[in-house]
């Protein structure tokens, strides 16, 4: 099992979200962390947005990680999101953004922040797995993806299902 498969409850995988842009992103990924982990909506999209001032989270290549600190969380929580229509996320390639991993943690983070983010740039960084994940048909086999990803594993295409 990886460390983002303990953080990511089918629950909290979106697919094929309608957003215009990333501040739209963060009001409904804001609602689904209150509707599924109440956690206040205004504290995640203030959180993201605030982390996204200091430089976009953008990886490149279609990807993005937008993470936050909230004040009184007890753990680390995630969520993920296709997009329906790509989006633009000042990315360093300047390619516009439809897999979107949000990551949210305690304020007061640990080295766990540092090694969940590595794991994540790891995984979007196989060409192989973030095109299994654009074709996915639903949030089910999305979720069953990311959690057969093992890391440090040689081509990233052995969560096939």
């Amino acid at each position: 099992m990886n460390l983002i498969t303990q953080l990511l409850p089918l629950s909290n995988v979106i697919v094929d979200l309608e957003a215009s842009n990333k501040k739209r992103v963060f009001e409904q990924v804001g609602l689904l962390f209150e509707n599924t982990s109440h956690i206040s909506q205004r504290h995640v999209f203030d959180s993201l947005f605030a982390r996204e001032k200091l430089g976009s989270t953008g990886l490149g290549q279609g990807v993005a990680i937008p993470h936050g600190r909230i004040k009184g969380l007890p753990k680390a929580a995630a969520a993920f999101v296709r997009m329906k229509e790509s989006i633009l996320f000042d990315a360093p390639d300047g390619k516009p953004v439809s897999l979107i991993f949000i990551l949210l943690v305690p304020e007061k983070a640990t080295d766990q922040h540092l090694q969940i983010l590595s794991e994540l740039a790891q995984m979007f960084s196989v060409k192989s797995f973030r095109e299994s994940l654009i074709t996915c048909k639903d949030a089910e086999e999305t979720h069953q993806l990311i959690s057969n990803w093992t890391p440090n594993a040689p081509d990233q295409h052995n969560a096939t299902i």
